[in-house]
């Protein structure tokens, strides 16, 4: 075995005055064309004969009659050569004996673990391998060269991967080459088994020649070519340049692709596929590109790596790194490495573009005053741009991902690269932006003076020709901004953003340490950009027209907002303001993602000033005629989707604007009131023109364009316009923007497009006559959708008040009802004060007032002083309800702004008079009197529905009271028999009272869910009793009064304890839970300890309305029947002791309860005597007392009764 060390200089040498098989003569071969065969030279057909000898004595598998011409053909060209019988001769051997003697030598050398003993094959040699090959006849020739291989690949087998050398003279010797040839090209088509033409491939590569006899071989069986290229690679070294058994791997593989060079960049694929032999993808890759004509385009080697480094597999570019980085290390002869060939020829190609050769010396002699058409650099030719980019990213990826360190060759052409001058194209945008951040990135390229001269004249070039390259070019991201976005980044010290923007410029992750870039900062912030021409510049710099997320790159409103962030316009008092503006303005969907930063930027920027020093250093806010400008196609309401001057993307913005900057100066009131600072907020009249419901719908509808301007302007929304969030507004839009809404609009006529405000208003007028116009007008405009009804809503309104009067038919209510819930998806705030104003009661000789959106949040109960026929009319009803929840949450948040807006008034007296460590003490008081006024305001609400729910002088007159009402629900659903009562519960039950006690129910089920509390001030404030049977069956939160009663039968009043216990003993029937079992006990006990307590008039006046009460709890929870029992024992006893001393005898009632409470059964029959019912007994007595007693008597009595039907 030869040492590893002279084997670099054997692979060279060792093929070179070999013949190879030449593509020509393969490709005849691969498709047996035998006219190009006939073609071959004897030198080159001689290489082919073992496969041609072969094809011309071996049974065809094809009987075609033009196979038989060909096979005539090849025979006419063996026939005149003289090596065809040595063939011959070798074909005729027993191969079936030879194989079975190659096994048993397999098997004897395997038991004698690979040792060179004795061989079957080959026995008794006489003489070296060459001299007996030269004297042994075919069979013999077959054996020893069959018995050499055997022992290569074994030993090949038992090496592990470790290469090693053979010297083997049956191979070395240049006499017998071509025989030796024709026996294993003979060996391994006729035992194919024995020898795959893999292994034998790879033990080709252990010897001297191995490349060439592997040629031969694989072109004596073209089809193998494929799966021996694969076989070599897979079983390769992942670094091939690193061993002599990688560079032997690679020169085979070379020579094969030379071969067969149509399947080279085939192979190349392979290589990258196992991540094996770098060193042949390249060359491969070299021998290619020197065979391409292109001169223009971008070279194979440019794309190929490229690709491997800037791809997307982690892995592969780890390993091809791992190549450049060895290949960088070694210090053998730098010329035959892959690597130096690879670098060489890509200098080659970057000094093919540039432009007239020249060098850094240039500068110092030229004239830097001369004039501007009279240059010394020539531009960059337009065809190579393109080029010169591709070469720029390879040399930043190989110097930033693969550790490449460039020569002073190399540096010096890629500067004069960088530095070049392209033409005004996108292309030539494009490179001179991966020039500035390949300058940025490898600063260690400009290492003298003169070139960092160079580099400085180049920038100033950048800085004047930027605008002349925007309008040439046509491209809105153009390199002016990204110079100025690096500015800015070097005077706020932000060197990571730098890092950023270059790796995303470049398009590649790459190092780059911060300390690189202080030399470059110094030239920036000092010589070229200082901080104010950076401010100057940018305001100057025309906004991007239709800017949109669909224009990437780096754009102007990148620099203004770097510039924001770090306030350069207030340190320079430079005015951004009307920049803004027109930007906000000049926006389209997608929505670009650097909007909203810059807006959320300015705001700040506005309320927070630069220093401390200099309060009124701020920008200025966008004035109030400005932002009615946007939205004056929106607020008049008419054509509002037709010839809009600014685009919904832009009205978006503004309102998103005007929203957060209330939020900001709401939220940094203490720290401007500290700064004696007021910055100036905008009007309520301003907020009122603005569409803001309507907006929000449209931008719901582009929730995927706006990216996340919808969700931000809900947030803000439910933060200062609660009363524009409601739940159920949400869920009216859903059925008026849904399937139904195509269908009206497929059903829309043009007779229902006619009608004009004008006539719906003169149909009202005619209302008292007939109802047949109005009602044809109103029903066609259901038909139109929420932004074509804005026109009519004012005519709406206006006449609510005539369908008050008696004889409307329900249906124009409900239709009216209707198209306002529609308006009220896209104008609510308007909406609502016409309604109010609208609705207000007509009183003769008295003005009525007009009221606006600011009173009615100051007061929300504003909305209930309406006529009191509303009280009695559902649909408008409804109406009401829906503007008093939504004025009560207006309320709120009005209060709440408003407290935080006067927050610091009252501080600086107080801080005065106070003590240290008090001062927010008048705040707290604030936010306590704001509560408590909210809460006020609340239950004052409430109390004024409930009052509404009682009937009337009228409806009591006519029989109709809450509590036969629900009575009647219970004799509705529970009676099985039709009667008289059934039908008066049914026409109780469509009765207007009921549809207005049932939307009053859900209004309050909704409060009292949004805010319990409010439940808990109402009860301890007590209503109606006949309110109770009403509110707790049509209230399905009711059962969280179960929580407090316990604390309101506590109370000391007996008023509120009466009506505890009267709540208490509806809640138990309602809701039969463990919890209302207990309070129930605890109200039992109560009861029993203040029987003890109380006087005989209280005690007359407590008992008498509670004691009914008692048997609600029996019915809910019998297991309280013993406990309630004995109090009404025990209130008796108490009775009767309290009347001993009169001359009436009190006993035989006290007796009755007795004989009661012991026999049950006994009595049950006696309560239903009617007799007994109607009180026939002696009942006159007017003492408190008595009256008591007989009131227990029947409450005993009811309870035995009920538990009995119970039974």
């Amino acid at each position: 075995m030869k040492v590893l060390g002279a084997g670099s200089t054997v692979i060279m040498t060792e093929c070179t005055s070999l013949q190879f098989v030449s593509p020509f003569a393969f490709e005849a071969m691969q498709k047996v064309d035998v006219i190009r065969l006939a073609s071959l030279s004897d030198t080159e057909l001689r290489l082919l004969l073992p496969c041609l000898v072969r094809m011309a004595l071996c049974a065809p598998a094809d009987q075609s009659q033009s196979w038989a011409q060909d096979k005539k053909l090849i025979l006419r060209l063996l026939s005149g050569v003289e090596a065809v019988n040595s063939i011959v001769a070798l074909l005729s051997v027993d191969f079936h004996a030879l194989e079975q003697d190659a096994s048993k030598e397999q098997q004897l050398r395997h038991k004698l673990g690979g040792g060179s003993g004795e061989s079957i094959l080959v026995s008794q040699l006489q003489h070296g391998l060459t001299l007996e090959f030269e004297h042994s006849d075919s069979p013999r020739r077959l054996r020893l060269v069959l018995s050499e291989l055997l022992a290569i690949m074994n030993k090949v087998s038992e090496s592990n991967g470790e290469f090693f050398f053979k010297s083997s003279e049956l191979f070395e010797s240049p006499v017998y080459l071509e025989e030796a040839a024709d026996v294993l090209c003979i060996l391994q088509a006729e035992l194919p088994s024995l020898l795959p033409i893999v292994d034998v491939a790879e033990a080709l590569l252990h010897v001297r020649n191995g490349a060439w006899f592997l040629c031969l071989l694989v072109a004596n069986v073209p089809d193998s070519f494929n799966e021996v290229c694969r076989g070599l690679i897979k079983n390769g070294e992942r670094q091939d340049e690193e061993s002599l058994g990688g560079r032997r791997r690679t020169d085979a593989l070379r020579f094969l692709c030379k071969m067969n060079p149509s399947q080279a960049l085939k192979v190349r694929g392979m290589v990258v596929e196992e991540c094996h032999l770098p060193g042949l993808g390249v060359a491969l890759t070299l021998d290619h590109t020197k065979n391409e004509a292109c001169e223009d385009g971008v070279s194979d080697l440019v794309c190929f790596v490229s690709g491997l480094l800037l791809g997307t597999n982690a892995k592969v570019r780890t390993w091809f790194g791992t190549f450049i980085r060895n290949g960088q290390q070694r210090k053998r002869e730098t010329s035959s490495s892959v690597l130096w060939q690879m670098r060489r020829q890509l200098l080659l190609e970057l000094m093919g573009i540039l432009p007239t050769v020249r060098s850094t010396r240039i500068v110092e002699e030229a004239d830097v005053e001369m004039e501007p058409n009279v240059s010394v650099y020539s531009g960059l030719k337009e065809e190579h741009v393109v080029k010169a980019s591709a070469l720029l990213r390879l040399y930043c990826a190989l110097m930033g991902i693969a550790g490449l360190k460039p020569t002073e060759e190399e540096a010096e052409q890629l500067l004069q690269l960088m530095t070049s001058r392209p033409p005004a194209t996108p292309a030539g945008v494009r490179f001179v932006s991966l020039s500035f951040c390949m300058l940025l990135a490898f600063s260690t390229l400009v290492s003298t003076p003169e070139q960092e001269q160079l580099m400085v004249v180049w920038l100033s070039w950048m800085i004047k020709e930027e605008a002349y390259f925007e309008s040439t070019s046509g491209v809105s991201a153009s390199f002016g901004e990204m110079l100025l976005l690096v500015a800015m980044y070097f005077h706020s010290n932000q060197l990571s953003a730098i890092i950023d923007l270059v790796c995303s410029t470049l398009g590649m992750k790459i190092v780059i340490k911060p300390s690189s870039l202080s030399r470059m900062k110094t030239i920036f912030t000092q010589e070229i950009f200082t901080e104010q021409v950076v401010t100057a510049h940018a305001v100057r710099v025309p906004v991007t027209s239709n800017l949109s997320a669909n224009i990437t790159g780096f754009l102007p409103i990148h620099c203004i907002y770097q510039l924001l962030r770090s306030r350069s316009f207030t340190k320079h008092k430079v005015s951004i303001k009307d920049w803004i503006y027109r930007q906000l303005c000049e926006t389209s969907t997608p929505l670009h993602p650097q909007l909203l930063p810059l807006i959320d930027v300015y705001i700040n920027s506005i309320l927070t000033p630069a220093s401390k020093s200099n309060p009124e250093a701020t920008n200025q806010p966008v004035t109030e005629q400005e932002i009615l400008n946007i939205f004056q196609e929106v607020i008049g309401g008419d054509n509002i989707r037709l010839n809009q001057r600014f685009s919904i993307t832009a009205q978006l913005l503004v309102l998103y604007y005007i929203l957060s900057y209330e939020e900001a100066l709401l939220a940094n009131t203490k720290t401007l009131a500290a700064m004696q600072r007021k910055p100036k907020s905008y009007s309520s009249s301003l907020m009122d023109q603005i569409p803001i419901k309507f907006l929000i719908r449209q931008a719901q509808g582009l929730q995927q364009e706006l990216g996340g301007l919808h969700s931000a302007l809900l947030r803000l929304l439910a933060t200062n316009y609660p009363h524009l969030c409601i739940v159920d507004d949400w869920i009216c839009e859903e059925e008026i923007t849904g399937t139904d809404a195509l269908l009206r609009r497929m059903l829309l006529t043009n007779n229902a497009k006619n009608h004009s405000p004008k006539q719906l208003q003169e149909a009202f007028s005619a209302v008292p006559v007939s109802h047949t116009q109005v009602m044809q007008i109103i029903e066609h405009l259901t038909l139109l959708s929420a932004s074509e009804l804005i026109p009519y809503a004012e005519v709406l309104t206006s006449n609510m008040n005539q369908l008050l009067n008696s004889g409307v038919p329900r249906r124009i209510l409900q239709t009216v009802n209707k198209l306002w819930m529609v308006l009220n998806t896209v104008m609510p705030r308007r909406l609502w004060v016409m309604t109010v104003n609208a609705l207000q009661p007509s009183i003769k000789f008295v003005r009525q007032q007009k009221y606006t959106q600011n009173d009615l949040m100051i007061d929300p109960l504003i909305v209930l002083r309406c006529d009191q026929r509303v009280h009695r009319c559902p649909p408008l009803m409804d109406i009401t309800l829906h503007m008093l929840n939504g004025y009560l949450l207006a309320s709120k948040a009005y209060l709440s702004a408003h407290l935080k807006e006067t927050a610091e008034q009252d501080r600086p007296q107080n801080n005065t008079i106070g003590l240290v460590g008090q001062t927010d003490a008048p705040e707290v008081t604030r936010e306590e009197l704001k509560n408590a006024l909210l809460a006020a305001q609340d239950s004052a609400a409430v109390q004024i529905l409930l009052e509404i729910c009682l009937p009337t002088e009228e409806e009591k007159a006519k029989g109709v009271n809450p509590d036969s009402l629900l009575r009647n629900v219970q004799s509705v659903i529970t009676t099985s028999t039709p009667n008289k009562e059934m039908e008066e519960g049914e026409d109780n039950l469509l009765c207007n009272l009921r549809e207005v006690q049932c939307l009053i129910c859900c209004l309050l089920h909704q409060m009292y869910i949004a805010d319990p509390n409010i439940a808990k001030l109402v009860h301890f404030q007590g209503y109606p009793c006949e309110l109770l049977p009403l509110t707790v069956a049509g209230i399905p939160s009711m059962h969280i009064c179960l929580d407090f009663i316990p604390e309101l039968i506590a109370q000391p009043e007996l008023e509120k304890q009466i009506f505890a216990i009267q709540l208490l003993s509806h809640l138990c029937i309602q809701y039969a839970l463990p919890k209302s079992l207990s309070v129930a006990r605890l109200a039992v006990n109560v009861m029993g300890t203040l029987l003890t307590v109380l006087t005989q008039a209280k005690r007359y006046a407590f008992f008498m309305p509670t004691l009914p009460s008692l048997v609600s709890f029996c019915r809910a929870f019998p297991p309280l029947y013993e406990d309630i029992m004995s109090l009404l024992i025990q209130i008796g006893q108490v009775c009767a002791s309290d009347v001993a001393t009169q001359t009436r005898d009190i006993d035989p009632i006290i007796t009755r309860l007795q004989q009661i409470k012991e026999k049950p059964s006994g009595w049950s029959r006696i309560c239903k005597d009617s007799s007994y019912k109607n009180g026939s007994r002696d009942t006159g007595s007017m003492d408190p007392d008595v009256q008591l007693c007989h009131c227990i008597e029947s409450t005993i009595i009811e309870i035995i009764n009920m538990s009995v039907s119970g039974i």
